[in-house]
């Protein structure tokens, strides 16, 4: 706010102080940043954020709790009344106490006569009085940023533990992972064909992995949901939710209770999160029951997605009962596919490592007595992770992989269960890569790369002999000096004297960095050697349109940054463009005690005291406060030969080390996998191809 109203004459007044600090009006605000741009988000976004803010600021009067079940009830009483605004027949001014027990009172009689049997809205309503009147403001506020009373909803809940209900968020699971659990469901599909569809949850919870399936299809009118949660408040809050999502009142049905009781009809779909337990608590054995109860549920032709941890669903078990009930379950033609899934995926818990079952009763004749074994536990879930996955999954449970014509896996193998039981309680992981790992292009031309990298690597060592030959072995010629020390300057002190001059960066948008571009993009990431030079480029046509200031680098400029530590480059081809926070330093080669770029670079990153504490928001000192040697000429010249001499020597040596390490890593990758062999060192040499 300082900032703003500093900046710009036409932000808004302060309405009024307390404890000396200006208060502003929200609203207005928020029109002021929509109307001037400057709130860098969408205003749709920026208008559900004034209203959190509101929602925020009644933590005091009521709990966390209170707030996210009774404006879910509202939102849901709104949907109910046919999106009748929940303020309609108020009157008076928003600050009179008689208003807000006469919107109050519209209120609950609203609620008691359209949720007379206490299905959704009404005991949370009944439980809070007059002093919540403006909730009911404020979910007309969220309603009217996101469109409808199912979008404020879902916005409430993403935002719970802003709102300080870390309980009710604890389970909640990674966007990537819902998203693979929708592709791996294929709900969309199965409506397509217009028939109906139930859902089911044994452990609802919140009802999000639920609500994130009804988000990928329009076609919620086919679409019935069962679920159940022991903890009533949960069972509420996910009817909420189902009823708001689209799921009609008759198609609904949320029990409150340990058992899911198939009342409606029995479920096509099954998708679950097995309750978390703490490790010291856990029991592989219940954790296994579970999923029994889960397989139970399945008829004919259903399909069931599991999460639970890895400890049970994957790793090794050592109990024989746990082994004993795991086998049964393989044994019994109803797992389909066992995936260990890296960990993260659940942000509340970390250090879990989950795993996830797909389960099927009757699978097709090619996968009867097989199980689809994959490992992305040390992948990233990228879309692309996900979208491979799940092609796996889902043709093998369409048609299997077939040996000749079929599908090969990209992140398993397609095992039979009766070698799994020959390792009674062994892991359940893949027992090797997935054969289109093994017999891919890239495996198979490994011999021929390895090879090239060793071809390359004789060239690397004769061109040093070579060079050597030449150029002699290396010499720097150091000698200790003797006399007084030379004097001390300053970066500052070579600036102001023109012998260096300072020139800025400039802000780069990442959406116009391209891999092919003209020019290439130094930034602190490629001057700390975090990324390689050239990773980053910039269309010239896109620089010239949208940067129409933007000065390149001539060569010989030093790069350098302060952030995220000292970063030093010598752009010795110059033409790049320099991106903040990463700046320039240009050497003046008319100046009367000239330094040169290799120089400057080489001082600059031996001055004293240039790092910076962990603890340190800046950098010790500027950098115009670094110090280095005021050397004279020709001392500058010798040098900068010598640096010149290392630099080329450098390369040579980084030639021969990158050629070894290449063929070094395709060996080690190749008799890891087991499509490598290493041939008798005494036996006649053969060809690599």
């Amino acid at each position: 706010m300082s900032t703003w109203r500093r900046r710009h004459p036409d932000f808004p007044a302060a309405v009024s102080q307390h404890s000396g600090r200006p208060l502003f009006d929200g609203a207005q605000v928020a029109d002021w940043l929509i109307a001037s741009g400057l709130g860098n988000a969408d205003p749709t976004e920026l208008r559900s954020e004034l209203a959190l803010f509101g929602i925020i600021a009644l933590r005091e009067r009521f709990t966390p709790w209170q707030l996210v079940e009774a404006l879910g009830s509202l939102l849901c009483l709104r949907r109910l009344d046919r999106g009748q605004p929940l303020t309609d027949g108020a009157s008076g001014p928003l600050s009179d106490a008689e208003a807000d027990e006469g919107l109050w009172s519209t209120v609950l009689r609203r609620a008691e006569r359209i949720d007379a049997e206490d299905d959704f809205v009404l005991r949370e309503l009944r439980s809070l009085d007059a002093t919540a009147a403006p909730l009911v403001r404020l979910a007309e506020v969220l309603v009217e940023a996101a469109y409808d009373e199912r979008g404020a909803y879902e916005w409430l809940l993403a935002s719970r533990s802003r709102l300080g209900l870390d309980s009710l968020a604890a389970d909640a699971v990674a966007p990537e992972l819902r998203h693979l659990l929708t592709q791996l469901a294929d709900l969309r599909i199965r409506l397509e064909h217009g028939e109906s569809l139930t859902l089911a949850d044994p452990h609802a919870r919140a009802g999000d992995l639920l609500a994130a399936l009804l988000d990928d299809t329009e076609d919620r009118e086919h679409v019935t949901v069962l679920a159940a949660d022991p903890d009533e408040r949960l069972a509420r809050v996910t009817r909420r939710r189902l009823l708001l999502a689209g799921v009609s009142e008759l198609d609904l049905d949320v029990q409150a209770g340990p058992d899911l009781e198939e009342r409606l009809a029995e479920p096509d779909l099954v998708v679950t999160q097995l309750p978390y337990r703490p490790g010291e608590a856990r029991s592989v054995l219940a954790a296994l029951e579970e999923v029994e109860r889960v397989a139970d549920l399945l008829g004919p032709g259903c399909t069931a997605l599991v999460l639970g941890p890895a400890d049970a669903l994957v790793d090794e078990l050592r109990d024989t009962e746990a082994s004993q009930l795991r086998s049964a379950l393989l044994r019994s033609n109803i797992v389909e596919s066992v995936i260990a899934l890296p960990g993260g995926v659940l942000p509340f818990r970390p250090g879990y490592r989950p795993a996830l079952w797909t389960l099927t009763r009757g699978p097709v004749r090619e996968a009867e007595g097989k199980v689809l074994l994959a490992d992305i536990s040390s992948e990233q879930l990228t879309a692309e992770v996900c979208m491979r996955l799940a092609e796996d999954v889902l043709l093998w449970r369409a048609e299997g992989f077939r040996e000749l014509d079929g599908h090969d896996p990209r992140y398993g193998r397609a095992v039979p269960v009766a070698v799994l039981e020959r390792t009674f309680g062994g892991p359940l992981t893949p027992p090797a890569p997935p054969a289109s790992a093994i017999w891919s292009d890239k495996v198979k031309e490994r011999p021929a790369l390895i090879a090239e990298a060793e071809a390359r690597m004789e060239r690397a060592t004769a061109d040093i002999r070579t060079y050597e030959d030449e150029q002699g072995p290396y010499r720097g010629g150091v000698l200790r000096r003797v006399g007084r020390l030379p004097l001390r300057t300053t970066l500052g002190k070579l600036i102001a004297g023109r012998v260096v001059t300072r020139l800025p960066g400039h802000r780069v948008d990442d959406r116009h960095l391209t891999v092919d571009g003209h020019h290439t993009v130094l930034g602190p990431e490629e001057i700390t050697g975090e990324r390689p030079v050239g990773a980053r480029r910039i269309d010239r046509l896109v620089l010239a349109t949208e940067y129409d200031r933007v000065a390149l680098t001539e060569p010989g400029d030093v790069v350098y940054t302060l952030t995220p530590r000292l970063g030093l480059y010598v752009d010795h081809d110059g033409f790049s463009v320099v991106a903040f926070p990463a700046r320039v330093l240009r050497v003046n080669p008319e100046a009367a005690r000239p330094l040169t770029p290799r120089v400057l670079a080489a001082l600059l990153g031996a001055a004293r005291g240039t790092a910076r504490s962990p603890s340190a928001v800046r950098p010790a000192r500027r950098i115009e406060d670094y110090q280095l040697p005021d050397l004279n000429p020709d001392e500058v010249l010798r040098f900068d030969a010598l640096l010149a001499e290392t630099e080329r020597r450098e390369r040579l040596l980084r030639a021969q080390a990158d050629a070894l390490a290449e063929a070094r890593s395709l060996t080690i990758a190749g008799l890891a996998d087991g499509t490598l062999t290493l041939a008798d060192p005494h036996a006649r040499p053969i060809d690599h191809m």
